[in-house]
């Protein structure tokens, strides 16, 4: 356990019981953030010797107001990259909480081998301000949509001539087809590390096994008897979905399906009752970008990559 200088403020490990203050302060002022307390439990029963992922929790006064989830970045050739991605409640900012969690995540990532740590910052003055006083420099942006699932959605294309939309939990049994989709996709999504390096047992393990990801929700495009895209969906078990990752083979993309995947994925959601959908792309993402305007997606709110290069201690921790 380490402490701030403030005798009320405490960075601690998080404990299973913290997840629903952390849910919360994760989302406070961002409903477009979908992130279950039981998905935070998961998260950290994991184990990677890789990854190294680590949650540390900020205690004012004995309340929890805020946290860090922290990790060395898997699926690139690329080395010592790590992310910190964190939130305090606004009622308990600018106290050194935000300060002290990220401080933690970097002493933590730092002696796992990173040089280099990525987080994501609100796009909006006082989370610009609070990264560049931490050192970080500005990278990409993301932006956020919503769209209300109570309201019709638009007709369904029809689909090419040997397409058939089915739902992803009819790979229960052996996901490595679906898995093959995002590894011939995943390497032309926009970012500052090129995730070219996926491993089947990680995505296993870290994106298809979460307990927010709704295999039956979830929409795959199968060309042929063969999955050529997908839409993958979590929930956050009450009434709000989330577009996780909406992916394509390369050899197959310009025939609509992963508009036809997305918008199946969306009219199973608003069928099984969910009112709210989120979705997000990097700002540079001009095909998916117009899937989700057609999709009736509207934008909700923004983020700015923060990039900052870390030194490394004397000692590597453990």
């Amino acid at each position: 356990m380490t402490s701030s200088p403030s005798s009320s403020l405490t960075i601690r490990d998080f404990r299973p019981e913290d997840a629903v203050a952390v849910a919360a302060a994760h989302r406070a002022g961002r409903e477009h953030l979908v992130l279950s307390a039981e998905t935070l439990v998961w998260l950290n029963a994991q184990l990677s010797s890789e990854e190294h992922f680590r949650t540390f929790v900020a205690e004012l006064d004995g309340r929890v107001v805020g946290a860090v989830r922290c990790g060395v970045v898997l699926g690139t050739t690329t080395t010592g990259v790590g992310y910190a991605n964190g939130s305090v409640l606004p009622g308990f900012r600018r106290r050194g909480a935000a300060t002290a969690l990220l401080a933690a995540a970097e002493r933590h990532l730092a002696g796992h081998g990173v040089t280099e740590v990525h987080t994501w910052l609100d796009d909006e003055p006082a989370s610009l301000a609070f990264g560049a006083a931490q050192d970080y420099r500005l990278g990409r942006t993301m932006q956020f949509a919503g769209r209300d699932l109570t309201l019709p959605l638009p007709p369904a294309p029809v689909l090419p001539a040997g397409v058939e939309l089915r739902p992803a939990a009819d790979w229960a049994a052996d996901p490595n087809p679906v898995f093959l989709v995002e590894a011939d996709a995943i390497p032309d999504e926009p970012g500052e590390v090129p995730m070219d390096a996926l491993k089947y047992e990680d995505w296993l393990r870290d994106d298809w096994a979460r307990p927010d990801r709704d295999l039956a929700l979830s929409v795959v495009a199968v060309v042929d008897g063969r999955p050529a895209a997908f839409s993958m969906a979590q929930t956050d078990g009450v009434d709000r979905y989330w577009s996780a990752f909406t992916a394509c083979r390369r050899e197959v993309r310009g025939r609509g399906l992963t508009k036809s995947a997305k918008l199946e994925s969306l009219r199973l959601a608003a069928a099984a009752g969910h009112r709210h959908a989120y979705t997000s792309n990097d700002t540079t993402n001009g095909p998916m970008l117009a899937i989700n305007a057609w999709l009736g997606y509207e934008r909700c709110a923004g983020e700015r990559k923060g990039i900052k290069q870390l030194k490394q201690p004397s000692a590597r921790v453990l």
